[in-house]
């Protein structure tokens, strides 16, 4: 794979949710990311999150599939795995195993709750790490019990991006003199870290700690979505005066002395009646052809279907087709570095033997890897 991270080797023991995007997001920007797959397991190449790797399929229950991981893990930068605490060191292959072996090797370690705390052991889910760090306690409705942004904060934001920040992180350290290291990543740290411009505001006493009443949690009247007359929705951001006024202007409430003060926090719910109202007598796009592109801060809220298809996502080429499947291109974008197009998913196991080969087995040792059962 071309790309900023080309000739970085990552070795992603297989999960779900954030570890593979951690390894689709190093992909995409040009690592060789091998993946160590359950037998049986299942490789979809519809799903984003497992494109641009390599697959061999271990059985970790056999000593020679576990010999094997650690022979990928000698040749690697680094290594992800989401695993609870605990289930690496009792494969064989715990940091100080791995280190050991290979003492510039980054352990990244993606869990909900971190590696030690009193919920370490436990299970859960993104609802629950975002709910802990306090993030869930900011999204909803005011006087509304709080709404899950799907999966978005925990696991992937909170998660695999975090994960994949600290693993570009330490490998650079590596690279420059420093040794390998353990990457404690939890989503309950990494939803909290997220959150730092709230709990700066709350500091400041610009924001109260109840959701619904704020102006960027959907309190403010310039700062919400809105229903239009065909059932579709938009969304105004017009935070600024000047953006303000050009709202105000766009829409003709210019005139309105309900409009004057923007910030008396006892009128929002009097101008947000006014601009549901107002923004019920147009179709989502009267109001397209009216505000976009402008200064209002002003896009249509467009399904997962429209999305592909608007001008500027063409423009940019922000979704593409990889393997006849339309998904998110990679990003961030960079001005000498071209990535390759991402590639499908691999079918599990697919590329096992050649994985071997490179590592110097021969037939007879790729024959007796699958005669063992350690090699599917």
């Amino acid at each position: 794979m071309a790309g900023p991270l080309a000739g970085i080797r990552i070795i992603e023991f297989a999960g779900i949710g954030p570890g593979p995007y951690c390894g689709m997001m190093l992909a995409d920007h040009g690592a060789e990311v091998i993946r160590i797959d359950r037998p049986g397991g299942m490789l979809l190449p519809k799903d984003p999150l497992s494109r641009s790797r390599r697959s061999i399929a271990l059985d970790m229950k056999k000593p020679e599939a576990v010999a094997i991981a650690r022979e990928l893990c000698r040749t690697a930068d680094g290594i992800i795995e989401g695993y609870r605490p605990g289930v690496m060191e009792r494969f064989g292959l715990g940091p100080e195993v791995l280190l050991a072996d290979n003492p510039k090797l980054v352990y990244g370690r993606m869990t909900g709750w971190g590696q030690y705390g009193m919920y370490a052991d436990a299970a859960g889910h993104d609802i629950n790490y975002i709910a802990l760090s306090g993030v869930l306690h900011t999204v909803g409705r005011a006087g509304e019990k709080p709404v899950p942004p799907v999966n978005y904060i925990g696991d992937f934001g909170g998660g695999g991006m975090m994960l994949a920040f600290g693993m570009v992180s330490a490998i650079l350290a590596a690279k420059t003199g420093g040794k390998g290291q353990v990457i404690d990543c939890a989503m309950t740290d990494g939803s909290a870290l997220l959150s730092a411009m709230t709990w700066g505001f709350h500091a400041m006493g610009f924001w109260k700690d109840q959701a619904g009443v704020n102006r960027l949690d959907g309190g403010a009247p310039y700062y919400d979505t809105y229903a239009c007359a065909d059932g579709k929705f938009i969304s105004i951001g017009s935070i600024e005066p000047q953006f303000y006024a050009l709202l105000r202007a766009k829409t003709g409430l210019d005139a309105d002395p309900d409009f004057d003060a923007q910030d008396d926090q006892a009128r929002w719910p009097l101008l947000k009646e006014k601009l549901t109202a107002l923004f019920a007598t147009k179709t989502r796009d009267e109001w397209c052809a009216l505000m976009e592109p402008s200064d209002v801060c002003f896009a249509p809220v467009l399904s997962l279907s429209e999305a592909p298809h608007h001008p500027h996502n063409v423009e940019r080429k922000t979704f593409i087709d990889v393997g006849g499947t339309i998904m998110p291109a990679p990003a961030p974008r960079y001005s000498e570095t071209t990535a390759d197009h991402p590639r499908p998913a691999p079918m599990v196991g697919a590329d096992g033997e050649a994985i071997l080969a490179s590592l110097g087995h021969d037939a007879a040792s790729i024959a007796a890897l699958r005669e063992a059962g350690a090699l599917r």
